[in-house]
């Protein structure tokens, strides 16, 4: 059995939820405080030899994304001022905590941290992405695991299942059809959640879909005219996978 256990964290995406959740929003040393303690629980329960921590570059650039699809996340919440100058102070003690911090650059902390992920699992070596976003479970395989440290569930097999009725390579054809409203990704107008699981269930691809001559009358009607708009949102909603990283596994063991 492999030793290796290689944590990746999703850092703004906890650093985020721990702010929202302070007392004094303004304080950046409590807000570096409760995210080392958290850190301390996610290290305490997954027990990692590598661990690294991924943060989004910050600015008005929305990136590749919002080119392919102008409403990607056009709306969204900005991160509050004392938050966003406080960074650099989040940073530090992380490093102090012994966990190195990957900021990426052109692409979104989402592909950078699937790029490395995969290079774990592709190896066969155990690899945790630690994150509320399921967006990730399109990555799930037998060495890579998601974990809802706030939730304190797995976004495992069964989860992905019971969510979407879908499988893991399914869901970015999933989204193309029924979109992702936290990103403001629309999906094709009319078509949710049910209809899309129920046409990748019948004709597995979204491609399978717009070629299929038999889809219901119902659903024909909705379809039609949207095949590029599906396409746009299922790549919007797709990670890249090959990223250049700048480092190696060396870098980020942990020293306890």
């Amino acid at each position: 059995m492999s030793r290796l256990h290689v944590v990746i964290i999703d850092a703004m995406n906890l650093i985020r939820r721990v702010h929202a959740a302070q007392p004094d929003q303004e304080s950046i040393d409590a807000t570096a405080q409760s995210c080392i303690k958290t850190l301390d629980k996610i290290i305490n329960h997954s027990q990692p030899s590598h661990i690294v921590a991924v943060f989004d570059h910050i600015g008005p650039d929305r990136g590749w994304r919002a080119e392919i699809l102008p409403t990607y996340k056009q709306n969204r919440k900005p991160m509050p001022v004392a938050l966003e100058q406080g960074l650099d102070t989040i940073q530090e003690a992380f490093w102090q905590r012994g966990v190195d911090a990957l900021l990426s650059q052109g692409d979104e902390a989402d592909d950078m941290i699937a790029t490395l992920a995969l290079k774990v699992a592709a190896r066969h070596e155990h690899v945790t992405i630690v994150s509320t976003d399921k967006g990730y479970c399109q990555l799930l395989q037998p060495t890579l695991s998601i974990r809802d440290y706030f939730q304190h569930r797995w976004l495992d097999l069964a989860f992905v299942d019971a969510q979407f009725g879908v499988r893991p390579e399914q869901l970015c054809d999933f989204w193309g059809l029924a979109g992702i409203s936290s990103s403001e990704v629309s999906g094709v107008p009319g078509i949710g959640a049910k209809t899309a699981a129920t046409l990748l269930e019948r004709y597995e691809t979204l491609d399978a879909i717009f070629a299929a001559s038999d889809v219901e009358q119902k659903w024909q009607k909705k379809l039609a005219g949207h095949q590029d708009l599906a396409q746009r949102c299922k790549k919007v909603a797709q990670l890249k996978t090959d990223i250049p990283l700048g480092f190696n596994l060396q870098d980020i063991r942990f020293e306890r």
